[in-house]
């Protein structure tokens, strides 16, 4: 059976999660900074985990399957989102992605959702982040234990995925075992260290909009916390000052908001899922179930690993999948491999060309 590894980028920590044959053999998690500050060490570790016949690697917001050994620049470019020099996001990925496809180790970059065919065109209009691959990878975690807990097949699988996760939150509907619709952490409810989507108004006052701005200005920022500084999410929990409390019921109210919302591109949702940082507050829980509880009842992902966050094992799955594993039918309920085109397919309002010339491609 196969022996695979899958690699959850987030802005917190990067996590990784193997599997051999449905048994965890790599359950590990890192600072995000100190991963990416020696990616030699990072993939080091990698290889000592082998032989090993899949990665499911960093993706950003992805690409259609693609070895990262055979990726060019201007996929990166597009993965990624960010031109050469630019000090936003999480700095250092692509390099992290770069140094994995130098290293002969059989890494794999997936799909975001804009790349799913599942996803009707008329939802990408305008659109780029609908969710980045690893919350691809959290949505297929979730599919497989709705599955084995209802004991259907992926395919009959239905839900709509709220991930809070450490900087962003974001929103996945799955209808059939297909992601049929989402709203990325940049352009969905308010996270928890990002302002999600912003209002255009707001991005006209800010004169420019960075790579970096889209990583600010969420709750932590409302409730007056210094955002380069580690907060405890249990802190969130218990709101002591005016703007703490502002910050509570903006999050919370954002995030029910936009899962309702997405809910519509379901039918009949069998339930939503709770996944991410944020999501093992039991505050932030009971707050969410007890609003979206009108609509359908409230799962919380816990996944089969003990360190590795819901991305990782998610992104083990899909590798396992890929790989011809026990979980082929989850990917082939996904249609992962169907995945085409790139996140700068469905602009209109801004022109493709500028679009790209503003990452540096010609």
């Amino acid at each position: 059976m196969p022996r695979v590894i899958g690699i959850d980028p987030g802005t917190v920590s990067i996590d990784l999660c193997g599997l051999e044959d449905g048994t965890v053999f790599l359950d590990r998690s890192f600072p995000t900074a100190a991963a990416l500050a020696d990616p030699g060490a990072f993939v080091a570790l990698l290889t000592d985990a082998g032989p090993l016949d899949l990665i499911a690697g960093p993706s950003g917001y992805g690409l259609p399957l693609v070895r990262a050994r055979e990726a060019t620049e201007e996929d990166l470019r597009l993965a990624f989102l960010a031109a050469e020099g630019e000090a936003g996001g999480i700095g250092g990925l692509r390099a992290l992605a770069r140094a994995l496809a130098r290293s002969g180790l059989p890494v794999v970059l997936t799909p975001g959702v804009i790349h799913l065919t599942s996803v009707p065109e008329h939802r990408k209009v305008n659109r780029v982040d609908m969710g980045t691959a690893d919350k691809v990878c959290v949505a297929a975690l979730a599919i497989a234990e709705q599955a084995e807990r209802t004991t259907r097949p992926p395919d009959q699988v239905s839900l709509v995925l709220l991930e809070l996760g450490g900087a962003f939150t974001a929103v996945i509907a799955v209808a059939g075992g297909k992601i049929v619709d989402g709203a990325g952490g940049s352009a969905g409810p308010l996270g928890f260290r990002a302002a999600g989507a912003l209002d255009g108004e707001v991005a006209y006052l800010a004169g420019v909009v960075s790579k970096a701005l889209l990583f600010t200005g969420g709750a932590a920022s409302v409730a007056g916390w210094d955002t380069a500084a580690v907060v405890a999410p249990e802190r969130f929990a218990r709101p002591a000052a005016p703007r703490e409390r502002v910050a509570w019921d903006a999050f919370i109210e954002s995030a029910v908001k936009f899962a309702t919302a997405i809910a519509l591109s379901v039918p009949s949702p069998r339930e939503f899922v709770l996944s991410g940082r944020l999501a093992q507050v039991e505050a932030v829980q009971q707050a969410i179930r007890q609003r979206l509880g009108v609509v359908a009842p409230t799962h919380s992902l816990d996944g089969f690993a003990s360190v590795a966050k819901q991305g990782a094992q998610g992104a083990a799955l899909v590798a396992d999948g890929l790989a011809g594993g026990r979980h082929r039918a989850l990917v082939e309920a996904m249609a992962i491999r169907a995945a085409r085109g790139t996140a700068l397919d469905h602009l209109y309002v801004v022109p493709r060309e500028a679009a790209r010339r503003r990452l540096g491609l010609g």
